[in-house]
């Protein structure tokens, strides 16, 4: 049973990363071919989770891209970029299983415009398969700030009560962020870094 909070109010937002790569790295952000090229580097090297991604992945995600930026869109959401930067609300120890030398980046919500967040209760892959039958009210959705923190004080959080995946494919709550205004510092202090 999930663990309600009737009171809840997202604080920060959390991005996992592999630490030797640095934070933000969008695949979305290369054409078709070049993001297959990089997972087929990935999958050379079998490094990190994407490595693991399967055939027709990218074009999957560029589908379900298009389709949560339609429908943030016509509840009057305000995205900049043509696809999402990934973040999740509140930790999760498996996404940082994820990777080899896992790292996370914490930044505060007030760093955001909320015009610019849309929300899916789970990863959009899962949430909007037609595998998963189970008429859970949060498939095939996209909620605004306003709409999931009605739906974390309905069902509570995925890393609570699902922690291990036995009890459905929501592992997390999946923010896609539309702008890379809040995140530039951070992207910013990653190329300093990996340029020395």
């Amino acid at each position: 049973m999930a663990i309600t909070y009737p009171n809840y109010n997202i604080e920060y937002l959390y991005h996992y990363y592999e630490k030797s790569n640095g934070p933000f790295l969008n695949l979305s952000d290369y054409s078709l071919q070049e993001a297959k090229g990089v997972l087929q580097n990935l999958k050379k090297n079998n490094h990190i989770m994407a490595a693991h991604r399967y055939e027709g992945y990218m074009e999957r995600r560029i589908e379900l891209e298009q389709m949560a930026r339609a429908l943030f869109e016509a509840k009057g959401g305000k995205p900049v970029r043509k696809s999402p930067h990934y973040m999740v609300v509140g930790k999760c120890a498996w996404l940082q299983s994820w990777y080899n030398n896992g790292d996370c980046i914490k930044i505060s919500l007030k760093d955001f415009d909320k015009d610019t967040l849309s929300f899916s209760y789970g990863d959009m892959f899962p949430t909007f398969s037609c595998r998963v039958t189970d008429n859970k009210e949060y498939r095939r959705k996209i909620y605004t700030y306003k709409e999931i923190i009605h739906i974390i004080a309905k069902y509570g959080m995925p890393q609570d009560w699902n922690s291990d995946g036995q009890h459905g494919p929501e592992r997390y709550i999946e923010v896609q962020v539309w702008d890379d205004a809040p995140l530039l510092k951070y992207i910013e202090k990653n190329n300093r870094i990996h340029k020395r």
